[in-house]
């Protein structure tokens, strides 16, 4: 077995942030989510923590979640080089980091009652930062559900069966759930759905930076 080389542990590097991101951001945001008197994490859209005295939070938790994102993609770059997908995935990834970030600069509008004095339902009108948050989030969300598709395209050129269906259903499953939070129901069954996407997502990013990180 070859060493290890200097390029080889910056790739390897790079790639750790994919398995990084889904952790820190779940756990920053249910810490908040318990802790934040009146946000209902069964109804309330996660961005809706962005508002009020301890908004920073949350938006240092897209910018930096974001920022890891963003780290693996170019690990992901390195690692897939002259290989199917090494064009394509780590675009699409960085994509979603963009999102990501972005969505945390561009504060969602508050909304049913959070914070303390926020209208009951949803605003009468939207503004321009509530409109360019979910704008961010769709244009990062649809980078990484066609990261997904590209990924099953490679994954299927190795005829690894697996990794095929893990990446399919993950991007299916992630389309719909946002699709549904996008309608903007604030029911249970879809706030709750698309919290089980987006942990689906999150196992997904990290699986596929362990799998490269073990070929770096």
């Amino acid at each position: 077995m070859s060493a290890c080389t200097p390029s080889a542990r910056i790739t390897r590097s790079l790639l750790g942030y994919g398995v990084l991101a889904g952790p820190l951001y779940v756990v920053v945001a249910l810490v908040q989510a318990a802790l934040r008197p009146g946000f209902d994490l069964l109804h309330d859209d996660v961005s809706l923590l962005a508002n009020g005295a301890w908004g920073w939070v949350q938006v240092l938790n897209f910018v930096v979640t974001g920022a890891c994102v963003a780290a693996f993609a170019v690990g992901a770059a390195r690692a897939l080089a002259g290989r199917p997908a090494g064009t394509w995935a780590p675009r699409l990834l960085a994509l979603y980091a963009v999102g990501l970030i972005a969505a945390g600069i561009f504060v969602a509008d508050p909304m049913n009652g959070f914070p303390a004095g926020a209208p009951a339902g949803r605003p009468e009108t939207i503004s321009v930062h509530g409109l360019l948050h979910i704008a961010a989030a769709g244009v990062g969300f649809i980078g990484l559900v066609a990261a997904c598709f590209v990924m099953a395209r490679r994954f299927a050129s190795e005829r690894r069966r697996a990794w095929v269906a893990f990446s399919i259903i993950t991007g299916v499953v992630f389309l719909v759930a946002f699709a549904a939070i996008a309608s903007g129901s604030s029911s249970a069954v879809v706030v709750v759905g698309f919290w089980a996407a987006l942990l689906l997502a999150w196992s997904w990013m990290a699986a596929v930076a362990i799998d490269l990180y073990r070929q770096a």
